[in-house]
């Protein structure tokens, strides 16, 4: 047979790959497309080829998938190993957590309306409402009340009494005093436990004093100064209204004294018998504040019979804001506020703040927080022969006064940087590192600047006032072992005026190029001449900025020290070799309270 003809005009064109290929426009597509076919074609052909490669290889993938079977089954066990042991521990914490938060008491009380499931642990107390089931069984949410003890100062049982009854009457449940916080205040809040049980009542309050006398931080007998003269008179009635009842509710005995005159406690704290006390309470401002502090370190040094060297104080001393400015209790409480700082003093808090001595010629002047020279002493001054005006119109006229007049001080300036510190600004020292100050061998290390300045502030603490939100010295922090010196040289009064203005907003205060800031242990400040200062001054005087006014050899260069007037005609030293123990609400947030401030050397 022949075979058939067959046109190669009609084969289809599917079949031609020559045909396929000038379809396409674009070549490379095309080479890379046939390079992946034939890859992957010759790659099946040669394993198709090739059973008994594959045979040699599936013993050895397999020895592979064991190894790394047994590597993963290993790792397994160490971490469930692992995981045992962490739950072995976690176990324990949980088993000694509820052994020492075990419940106390339990019982049945009404908060409010409804009845509640209360549990009494050795640290807190907390109340859950008890809802009965739902027909339908749908759970409900419960939210129980917590109050932690250490924030409880008083507990009281209520009882219903007649009109005239002093004693007595049908019991109606619990009365709980305990504070609580809003922001930097702490407030007074009371929890209703009611139930009509004398028992059971009478067993609850029992225990729940027991375990607030467990507290021994906590003040029982405090000695009490009032200054009825500080700001608008107004320190009796604060300490009548905020405080007394807030120390009967908490069971603190207490001695008032009500001081006459400047020097009235300092006098009364040199007889007193101290043992008596648990703490020493001031009620007043900063120059009440400072005459406390230094009183407690001077009855501390006489009982010791060391007038030269420091001595830790006896008794810790709490601050009531009723000053002007309350610069120290604003900046170890955060706010300026007597409810505040009466329940730091009854909840026992506690807080180490910088201490430091000025010394002249050898002798010691006085204990304190915080001094200024120059602009700041010379304003006081001025504030203090106007003592007939009201405290707003005294300031406004002094610093007025004091700028019309604006002069700078010739002096030398010499301090001892702060060790851990260097040269950053505001640096702060660890905890654990060694406070004391040796003068004599860190002579080589005091760093001298001799010029005109217009004010030298040093302080230990950040000075927080209303008028300062801030802080004269914002990033200085309470126990720190150091100090801050703002050091301001000659510049114009505009100049100046804006440096002042700065310290009411939030920062910028030092972003001038005549002013200077040092984290320091030691500053000395010695006048070259001796510059004083007078009422009857010309305002028509020289340009300001350079011509220091310069007097007799014997004036006397007023200073300003934690708000009190202190004339010194000679070089004066201030040390920062002290700590004082006072309390503290944690701010940066739970950091400043109010009680106790016991004053030592470091």
């Amino acid at each position: 047979m022949k075979p058939l003809p067959v046109s190669i005009a009609t084969r289809p064109r599917k079949y031609t790959p020559l045909s396929a290929y000038a379809c396409l426009s674009d070549r490379n597509k095309f080479i890379s497309v046939v390079f992946s076919f034939f890859f992957v074609s010759s790659s099946e052909r040669v394993n198709m080829s090739e059973p008994e490669a594959e045979a040699q290889r599936e013993p050895r993938d397999s020895s592979k998938k064991k190894k790394k079977k047994k590597k993963e089954k290993r790792k397994i066990s160490e971490e469930e190993e692992k995981e045992e042991e962490e739950r072995e521990q976690e176990e324990q914490v949980e088993k000694e957590e509820e052994k020492s938060e075990s419940v106390l008491m339990r019982g049945i009380f009404k908060v409010g309306k409804k009845s509640h499931d209360v549990l009494l642990t050795p640290t807190r107390l907390t109340w859950t409402p008890i809802i009965p089931e739902s027909p339908t069984g749908e759970e409900s949410v419960v939210q129980a009340g917590v109050v932690l003890l250490q924030d409880v100062f008083a507990v009281k049982v209520k009882r219903r009494r007649m009109a005239g009854q002093q004693s007595g009457g049908a019991v109606l449940g619990l009365a709980l005093f305990h504070s609580r916080r809003r922001g930097r205040r702490l407030e007074e809040d009371t929890l209703h436990l009611h139930n009509a049980s004398a028992e059971h009542t009478h067993s609850w309050y029992n225990t729940l004093k027991e375990l607030l006398t467990g507290f021994s931080c906590r003040p029982r007998y405090v000695k009490v100064f009032i200054n009825p003269s500080s700001h608008k008179k107004e320190a009796v009635h604060i300490y009548r209204d905020h405080v007394a009842p807030l120390f009967k509710m908490a069971d603190i005995r207490t001695d008032i004294t009500v001081t006459d005159r400047k020097g009235h406690a300092l006098s009364v704290m040199k007889e007193c018998k101290l043992d008596e006390y648990d703490g020493v309470v001031c009620v007043g401002g900063d120059g009440s504040v400072a005459e406390l502090c230094h009183a407690l370190v001077l009855r501390a040094q006489l009982d010791a019979n060391s007038p030269e060297n420091p001595v830790r104080a006896a008794l810790p001393l709490g601050i009531i804001p009723a000053g002007s400015t309350d610069v120290v209790s604003c900046s170890v409480h955060g706010v300026r506020d007597p409810v505040t700082a009466a329940l730091h003093v009854v909840l026992g808090h506690l807080q180490q703040v910088d201490m430091c001595s000025f010394l002249s010629n050898g002798q010691l002047v006085r204990f304190g927080f915080s001094a200024m020279f120059g602009f700041g002493g010379r304003s006081l001054a001025r504030a203090e022969k106007k003592r007939w005006m009201s405290s707003s119109r005294r300031r406004e006229y002094a610093v007025v006064k004091t700028l019309v007049r604006l002069r700078p001080e010739d002096c030398q300036l010499s301090f001892l940087p702060a060790k851990s510190s260097g040269s950053s600004l505001f640096g702060q020292q660890d905890q654990g590192e060694d406070k004391e100050l040796d003068t004599k061998s860190a002579e080589e290390s005091w760093v001298t600047n001799q010029g005109l300045y217009l004010s030298i502030s040093i302080m230990s603490i950040p000075c927080l006032s209303p008028h300062a939100p801030q802080g004269l010295a914002p990033n200085t922090s309470l126990d720190t072992g150091s100090a801050s010196l703002i050091a301001v040289g000659n510049a114009s009064r505009s100049e100046f005026i804006k440096h002042l203005k700065r310290y009411s907003s939030s920062s910028g205060q030092f972003s001038f190029p005549f002013v200077e800031t040092h984290s320091v242990s030691a500053v000395k400040i010695r006048p070259r001449s001796r510059i004083g200062w007078s009422e009857e001054e010309s305002e028509d005087e020289g340009d300001s900025k350079n011509t220091p006014i310069i007097q007799s050899e014997a004036a006397a260069l007023p200073w300003n020290i934690d708000g009190e007037l202190v004339e010194i005609a000679n070089e004066v030293l201030i040390r920062w070799d002290w700590l004082c123990f006072t309390t503290k609400t944690q701010i940066t947030t739970d950091s400043t309270h109010l009680f106790e401030k016991h004053c030592y050397v470091k």
